[in-house]
């Protein structure tokens, strides 16, 4: 019997694509749920290295963000990270993950010394960023906003409503991931974005309820936030779609 997903086609816009093992499965899993994209976010020079080397393995399925999340900043590498980045972004549809993360041990001034030039890094090579902004919503907002970036995404948001609302006015995106399922903060989010401002990820292999997710967990991601929308799971699948291949820069799919 046809999977009734495959009359859908959905993108994952935020996944870890380097950290699933084994890969295969997880992307003939995304095939047979009707995902027709997955964009692998890198977190580092290693993480970039092997995201780009999944785009190659899997073309016009992988898609590759390359990134430094807040978590990895090491003072000693910061130069080795940002100068890759600087030569290979061109190869990528964005930045990404990036940000600011207040939870971490990491210094919040190095941080924001790293961030600030990740997003000189997206105005020179005119690329979207994906951005993670856990307990920093406000700053992390800011700084995107400071820097005219025309193109980001603040992925899993689950913070303040004022924010938010900042983050709308600014034409910017929020993403919806599996947690919907459990967050309040997620949800109240999703209700007060519009539907044309949200994307929809896994952050696979992020677990949700004791377990670790996929690219097809994104399935699950669409149908809590067709619930909570009010509105048809195949109307949901399609704008969100849409977002994903405006926001990342790609084509129809030709199937």
């Amino acid at each position: 019997m046809k999977n009734e997903n495959m009359t859908l086609e959905l993108i994952d816009a935020h996944v870890h694509l380097d950290m699933i093992r084994p890969v295969e499965p997880a992307v003939d899993n995304a095939r047979s749920a009707g995902i027709s994209g997955i964009v692998a976010v890198g977190m580092d020079l290693l993480s970039n290295l092997k995201t780009l080397t999944l785009a190659r393995r899997f073309p016009g399925m992988v898609y590759p963000a390359l990134g430094y999340h807040p978590w990895n900043i090491r003072e000693d590498d910061i130069d080795k990270n940002l100068g890759f980045l600087d030569e290979q972004l061109k190869n990528a549809i964005a930045l990404g993950e990036v940000g600011l993360d207040y939870k971490v041990k990491v210094k919040k001034e190095l941080q924001q010394r790293v961030f600030q030039s990740l997003l000189g890094l997206a105005e020179k090579y005119g690329k979207p960023v994906n951005v993670h902004s856990r307990y920093s919503y406000e700053r992390t907002h800011a700084m995107v906003a400071a820097t005219h970036i025309p193109k980001a995404v603040f992925h899993w948001y689950s913070g303040p409503m004022e924010v938010l609302d900042k983050i709308l006015d600014d034409g910017y995106f929020i993403s919806a991931t599996p947690a919907l399922a459990y967050s309040d903060k997620h949800r109240e989010a999703m209700i007060r974005a519009p539907l044309s401002n949200i994307l929809i990820e896994t952050d696979a292999p992020v677990e949700f309820n004791g377990k670790a997710s996929e690219p097809a967990t994104l399935v699950e991601t669409l149908h809590e936030l067709a619930r909570l929308k009010k509105l048809p799971v195949s109307e949901v699948a399609h704008i969100t779609t849409k977002n994903s291949r405006k926001f990342y820069g790609l084509k129809e799919d030709p199937g």
